[in-house]
């Protein structure tokens, strides 16, 4: 299974200011969820806007996705909802 990390030096090259002084650490990268995904969180969200850890567990296993993921994905439709009011 893959850490979820990529080279930074792969996304181009860029100086250690312009990469926000993390030269020679590795960034996280972006996650491409699948419109399946995508649907079926939005649809939990509807539901409910905060998970608790074994709903987390429960929906990142059927997901095929990290409890992290999950749980960052939430952070940021909570903020989008909240920038839309």
């Amino acid at each position: 299974e893959s850490s979820g990390y990529e080279s930074e030096s792969a996304g181009g090259d860029r100086s250690a200011a312009a990469a926000g002084g993390t030269r020679g650490r590795q960034r996280r990268a972006r996650t491409a969820f699948t419109s399946e995904q995508v649907c079926r969180l939005e649809k939990t969200f509807q539901r409910q806007k905060y998970l608790g850890g074994s709903e987390r567990r429960k929906l990142a296993a059927a997901l095929q996705l990290s409890e992290v993921q999950i749980k960052t994905w939430f952070q940021n439709r909570r903020m989008k909802l909240k920038r839309q009011i």
